[in-house]
């Protein structure tokens, strides 16, 4: 009896466990390569002394403008893990996560052509970590992206 239960409680912990790289790879592929540019940044800046996992969505949007062009924002958290920075390791059993330290906050701005993304405009990346994070902050990252689709959603209507 005791076994059998045990066997239940490890197998519920295995899918737990497993259910956490789960965000990601239920995130559609558009989506998808805003958090990998989120990634690549993260990597490249020598600042950045973690490996990162995507945690969570907080606020996803997609303007298609007809062609198979799209503007997508994405807010979302990225998690520290317990890998070295530059591991390219996504498993949660591998790199789990670190609770020691700080979330980031990321929004991403970017255009997709052929399910592409498109170097004109440039997208936008910006993350910084979940306590530096301020109001203020937020209302300029926000008006930064809502402007970029503005001017691209006009752009939509010039004939």
């Amino acid at each position: 009896m005791a076994a059998g239960l045990l066997l239940l409680v490890c197998a519920g912990a295995a899918l737990y466990s497993a259910e956490a790289q789960e965000p990601y790879n239920e995130l559609p592929d558009n989506f998808k390569m805003g958090v990998d540019l989120a990634f690549e940044q993260l990597n490249s800046h020598t600042g950045v002394q973690h490996h990162f996992r995507f945690l969570k969505s907080v606020e996803k949007s997609e303007i298609e403008s007809g062609f198979g062009v799209k503007y997508l924002y994405h807010h979302f958290y990225l998690k520290p893990t317990r890998c070295p920075k530059g591991t390219t390791e996504s498993n949660p059993q591998r790199c789990p996560f670190r609770n020691d330290r700080p979330l980031m906050d990321c929004a991403v701005c970017y255009k997709t052509a052929a399910d592409q993304i498109e170097a004109d405009p440039k997208p936008y990346v910006h993350c910084i970590q979940r306590p530096r994070l301020t109001e203020v902050l937020l209302l300029t990252i926000c008006p930064i992206c809502l402007l970029w689709f503005l001017h691209k959603s006009l752009d939509l209507f010039s004939f």
